[in-house]
C-alpha cells in the first residue's frame, strides 16, 4: 500500500460531510485527461503525508470536526493494504467514500459485504467500446458492468461520474453510458479541467478543444436525465 498524499479537509468530496482525502498512488487506467498524474505514475506526491500512522493520529484528533474519509487516488482497489486501511478508520468511527474507476469488482464486492465502505464514485471514462483504446489495451470492459450491478444492488449511497472530453465523450457515448446505467441514484457529468494532465501531447494542438461549453454539458445531460434518477454537471 503506498500512500501518495492527503487533503486535510473537503467540503465537496464527500456529500453532506467534511471529509479527509486519502489518495493511494499507483493505477492500472492511464486515462490521458487524468489530473493527478503524480499518483498514476506511483510517485508520492506529499511524501510528508505517506507514513499511515502519521494519518491515522491526525485522523483521531480530527473526530468532530471531519465527519467522513474518501479514499481515492490513483486507483485504492489494486492494493492490498486497502481492506486493513478501511478497518483502521471504521475502527475510529468514520464513514467511508470510495472513489474508484470499477476495475476490480471482487474487491467492491468484498468492501461492501464487510461494512467498510459507505459511499462509491464509479468513474466511467467512456463507452464500452472504446475502454481498449483509451484507458488500457488489455483491459476486458465488461468487467465494468459488473462493478456496476454490485454498486446498483448494494444499498448504500452511490454515483457514477464521467468527465467530459472530446474525443472520449460525445453524445452517443453518454447515451450509451446512461443505458449502462439505467435507473441509477446519480450521474455526474464533469467538467475536463486541461491544467496537469496525464499526457499533455494528447491535448497539445488545441486544449480547449477538448474543453465542453456550458450548452454541450447542458445537451449531454439532457440525454443523460431519462434514463437516471438525477444527472448533474460538476
Amino acid at each position: 500500500m503506498v500512500l501518495g498524499g492527503i487533503q486535510k479537509n473537503s467540503f465537496i468530496d464527500f456529500p453532506g460531510k467534511i471529509s479527509a482525502v486519502l489518495f493511494f498512488s499507483g493505477c492500472n487506467f492511464r486515462c490521458p485527461y487524468c489530473h493527478n498524474p503524480e499518483l498514476v505514475k506511483n510517485q508520492s506526491a506529499c511524501p510528508v503525508f505517506t507514513d499511515e500512522e502519521w494519518i491515522l493520529q491526525f485522523l483521531k484528533k480530527r473526530k468532530g470536526f471531519l465527519d467522513g474519509v474518501v479514499i481515492s487516488g490513483g486507483e485504492p482497489t489494486i492494493h492490498h493494504g486497502l481492506f486493513k486501511l478501511c478497518r483502521k478508520l471504521k475502527a475510529l468511527g468514520y464513514p467511508i467514500k470510495l472513489d474508484t474507476n470499477g476495475s476490480r469488482p471482487e474487491v467492491i464486492r468484498r468492501l461492501i459485504v464487510e461494512g467498510l465502505v459507505d459511499y462509491i464514485a464509479m468513474d466511467i471514462k467512456t463507452d464500452l467500446d472504446h475502454y481498449c483504446s483509451v484507458v488500457h489495451p488489455r483491459f476486458n470492459p465488461k468487467t465494468l458492468l459488473e462493478s456496476i450491478q454490485i454498486i446498483m444492488d448494494s444499498g448504500i449511497g452511490y454515483e457514477f461520474r464521467t468527465t467530459c472530453t472530446r474525443p472520449l465523450v460525445n453524445e452517443n457515448v453518454i447515451g450509451c453510458i446512461s443505458r449502462m446505467i439505467e435507473g441509477s441514484r446519480l450521474y455526474v457529468l464533469q467538467r475536463f479541467r486541461k491544467e496537469r494532465v496525464l499526457e499533455p501531447g494528447f491535448f497539445y494542438c488545441n486544449a480547449n478543444a477538448f474543453v465542453m461549453s456550458d450548452a454541450e454539458l447542458a445537451l449531454l445531460q439532457s440525454i443523460a436525465k431519462p434514463w437516471v434518477h438525477s444527472c448533474i454537471v460538476r
